[in-house]
């Protein structure tokens, strides 16, 4: 069990590091999203923002959904961190 929430964990801090490439980067207007790397990093991180747009829509041009996007991954790691600290029992 330790190691699926050492996992888990891992695999959200990569995201979360992945996702703040990708808001970095659209600061930048003159990247073309269609060649790579941009492209694997659009794949990759666009699916779970897509999420958050539907329930957000950019307002005034500026994009929020990032902003939901990482309090959630944040509200998983601390669960995950919570959970590890857990003694199992048996």
């Amino acid at each position: 069990m330790s190691l699926l929430i050492t996992t888990l964990s891992t695999f959200i801090q990569i995201y979360s590091t992945l996702l703040i490439i990708r808001v970095l980067l659209t600061w930048f207007p003159s990247i073309n999203w269609y060649n790579q790397p941009f492209a694997a990093l659009s794949q990759i991180t666009d699916p779970y923002l897509n999420l958050f747009r539907s329930i957000i829509p950019p307002l005034g041009g500026i994009d929020f959904s990032p902003i939901l996007a990482f309090l959630l991954l944040n509200f998983l790691s601390y669960l995950l961190a919570s959970l590890s600290t857990i003694p199992l029992v048996g």
